[in-house]
């Protein structure tokens, strides 16, 4: 029998023993992670060779072969933070256990609120900007959010959120300046009246006097989220081993069917090295997977060790003759009892009392023949 492969594989990585990736701890044998979007997929075979050459021209005599490895290579289309963190190693943490700064710049016009003595100057921002300053952002000692946009929670505060205002000139940026002391407020736009015009968004108003009204300001500035996710790449952590299947399809060379065929690698493990590119033009950015397998026993073989085991399942269903189809034969009436009376046997084995049926069609409805009316088969 031979195959011809033109499909993909899907592939699952199982736990070789108890691990955890992010928050979520999977136990042995567990599936871990699932491919379903690979581009290619690959296995290679490699071994080196030593000879024993002699005799006139020195040639080859005899061949001693070893230091076999195999290796599965996959590209995927996709990515996900819990992929990212099997291939590199790193640790997932959830920005609702650990919040997220995230770095952002915004350009703002200089706005003037109020009359005489106590008009100010703002700028709005969005997002709830980080203070760098504890105890000089306005209230920083509760969460609560109101329309007069003074109160701010603790969490605001962190070391490393400098929020720093630059004017936009026409020969540049100017020197940085940081806010007005306790001039940093976080506003709820209920009126949809600033910059996004969305009402219901939070903004960061920022208190300033080093700009005139209606200059154009770029803010620098980090914002806390507490939806997403973040990889931790770490000097000490790199990929471990799983058990892996990849499932694909082989074409069978005799009749075209596709039969299901599975790679099985009972201990692999991801190399940890990783290349993220970003570009703006070609084709999108994929992502390579590639593991070494090392010798151990599958799942339901626990007596010989494998670098990996190939299955491609035959259909064994139950077959009939070629021509044939099943039928009970107390339900049809013998040939030589329809003989007498004009009927026909069709190649498929039914006998038929209808002429007009054509003897080479290879449907048959199930009206066209004749069933047997014995009183015995009588309810």
């Amino acid at each position: 029998m031979k195959f011809g492969v033109r499909e993909i594989c899907d592939v699952v990585l199982r736990a070789k023993t108890a691990m955890k990736v992010g928050s979520k701890l999977f136990y042995k044998n567990e599936p871990v992670l699932y491919f379903d979007t690979l581009t290619t997929s690959s296995l290679e075979g490699a071994a080196t060779s030593s000879y024993a050459n002699g005799g006139r021209g020195n040639a080859r005599l005899l061949a001693w072969e070893g230091e076999r490895t195999l290796t599965f290579n996959m590209t995927d289309a996709l990515i996900s933070p819990e992929s990212f963190a099997v291939l590199s190693g790193a640790d997932v943490i959830d920005a609702t256990e650990k919040p997220m700064y995230v770095h952002t710049t915004s350009r703002a016009q200089v706005v003037k609120e109020g009359t005489g003595d106590d008009a100010k100057l703002y700028v709005y921002v969005p997002g709830r900007a980080v203070w760098n300053h504890k105890g000089e952002m306005a209230n920083d000692n509760t969460d609560t959010l109101t329309s007069a946009g003074v109160q701010v929670g603790k969490d605001y505060y962190n070391a490393g959120g400098d929020i720093f205002l630059m004017g936009v000139a026409a020969d540049g940026l100017t020197e940085p300046a940081i806010p007005y002391d306790k001039g940093v407020y976080h506003v709820l736009d209920e009126k949809g009246d600033y910059g996004s015009k969305v009402k219901g968004e939070i903004y960061t108003r920022i208190e300033c006097y080093d700009y005139a009204e209606n200059d154009t300001v770029l803010v620098d500035y980090y914002v806390m989220k507490n939806k997403g996710k973040q990889i931790e790449i770490t000097p000490d952590k790199f990929g471990g081993f799983f058990y892996l299947e990849a499932s694909t399809l082989f074409r069978d060379e005799a009749t075209g069917q596709d039969l299901p065929a599975e790679f099985v690698i009972p201990r692999c493990k991801i190399q940890s090295n990783f290349t993220f590119t970003m570009t703006s033009t070609g084709d999108p950015s994929t992502f390579d997977f590639v593991l070494d397998a090392f010798p151990d026993y599958t799942n339901f073989d626990p007596t010989k060790q494998v670098l990996a085991i190939l299955q491609v399942v035959e259909e064994t269903e139950a077959e009939v003759a070629e021509g044939q189809r099943a039928h009970s034969e107390k339900n049809i009436k013998t040939s030589s009892e329809l003989t007498a009376e004009g009927a026909f046997e069709h190649k498929s084995g039914y006998v038929f009392a209808d002429e007009s049926y054509a003897k080479s069609d290879d449907t048959i409805a199930s009206s066209a023949f004749r069933k047997a009316a014995s009183e015995e088969d009588e309810p």
